[in-house]
């Protein structure tokens, strides 16, 4: 086997990266994507060599050209050959992405844990991705007393304390001027949460420490930052790590999302129901998607439905031989909504993927619109 050219992304998830994977083409010949689950590092190399063998009968078979079929047995192959390399330690998941007679290869390690799967097709299979970095917000926690405060920078479960902040002046007994010394202090700590939040340094703010002083901060935080708090978490300053700071602000944030997540859903559904901008349904998702009118789409997380596409002007179904808006052959996908994912992405639309239990689990998808939807084609 000629190994390819490699494009590693062995460092952090984010936005560019999974931009620059969804832009992969095989130019007509097939893309094999593979999400492995590593917690049990163990266990890794088996597993993966199993699921691979599971597809390999796709590397020989007559549905795909001599050139195509080489390509996926390679892709294989260099999979099966980097997994036992060991690169992905340090991470929960690795998902790879490989079309070797393109002479590209790209594997990302992954922060949070993904179901097992293979997928090969005409384009990446990035929803899982897509989905874990959902999960994730750039985060500032603020741990406060009246006289100190630390702040740690806060991004798929990576912690680096930023700023200690401590009241040099011993406070008197004077009760009027202990007063003073609080509020000098609480504005030092909004002031430098301002100044981060003007740096574009977090999304979310995450507040620990006791309920009494949590609340003297907040009352000085301007509306937008106070907007931005995801919840609190209850700390004594002393005792603080940044292990334990770490797992308070993930569980805060983990609810912040999953409330997130219920609200989208629930505005959304309501927003249909009372025949507003809103799209409920595969079908009616898909047309949406099809006709660039998704703003925001809603996607349950882990489900997978096959369907149809037309490559020419992106119709979308989850079933037909023949593009009904320009008659040519749609082209078969395992999954329809990873499609659909990449088209609204591609019209600067949202993504949301839902792993809170709503009532999407009936619905599988649902939208909001930027106009009502054409008649259906």
């Amino acid at each position: 086997m000629t190994m390819p050219n490699t494009g590693m992304a062995s460092g952090m998830l984010n936005a560019e990266t999974i931009d620059r994977i969804i832009r992969l083409r095989g130019d007509g010949l097939p893309i094999t994507s593979v999400y492995v689950d590593v917690v049990d590092k163990g266990g890794v190399v088996a597993k993966v060599s199993s699921m691979l063998h599971e597809v390999r009968p796709l590397a020989e078979s007559e549905d795909l050209d001599r050139t195509a079929r080489l390509s996926v047995r390679d892709d294989l192959d260099r999979i099966e050959h980097e997994i036992a390399l060991g690169d992905w330690r340090n991470s929960a998941a690795v998902a790879f992405f490989s079309c070797s007679g393109r002479e590209w290869f790209e594997w990302v390690g992954l922060p949070h844990r993904v179901a097992d799967r293979v997928v090969v097709d005409t384009t990446p299979w990035v929803r899982p991705m897509l989905a874990v970095l959902d999960e994730y917000h750039r985060t500032l926690v603020v741990v406060t007393t009246r006289r100190e405060a630390r702040l740690w920078a806060l991004y798929q479960d990576e912690i680096e304390e930023r700023e200690q902040l401590r009241d040099p002046v011993t406070p008197e007994l004077d009760d009027h001027r202990d007063e003073e010394l609080d509020r000098r202090h609480f504005r030092r700590v909004v002031g430098t949460v301002h100044d981060l939040w003007r740096a574009e340094e977090f999304e979310v703010l995450v507040l620990g420490g006791v309920r009494a002083e949590i609340a003297q901060l907040v009352e000085m935080l301007p509306k937008k930052l106070e907007d931005r708090i995801a919840g609190e978490f209850r700390v004594d300053l002393d005792r603080a790590t940044d292990a334990s700071v770490r797992e308070e602000a993930n569980q805060v944030v983990e609810r912040y999302e999953r409330a997130q997540e219920r609200r989208q859903v629930e505005e959304t559904v309501e927003m249909h129901a009372a025949g507003g901008l809103a799209a409920v349904g595969l079908r009616d998702c898909l047309w949406a998607g099809a006709t660039a009118a998704v703003d925001l789409l809603l996607v349950q997380e882990d489900v997978m439905t096959p369907g149809v596409v037309c490559d020419e002007n992106h119709w979308l179904a989850t079933e037909g031989t023949t593009c009904p808006l320009c008659g040519r052959k749609l082209r078969r996908t395992p999954d329809v909504l990873d499609e659909l994912v990449e088209s609204v992405i591609n019209e600067a639309g949202s993504v949301e993927h839902v792993r809170a239990d709503t009532p999407l689990r009936d619905h599988v998808v649902a939208a909001q619109l930027r106009f009502p939807l054409p008649p259906f084609a």
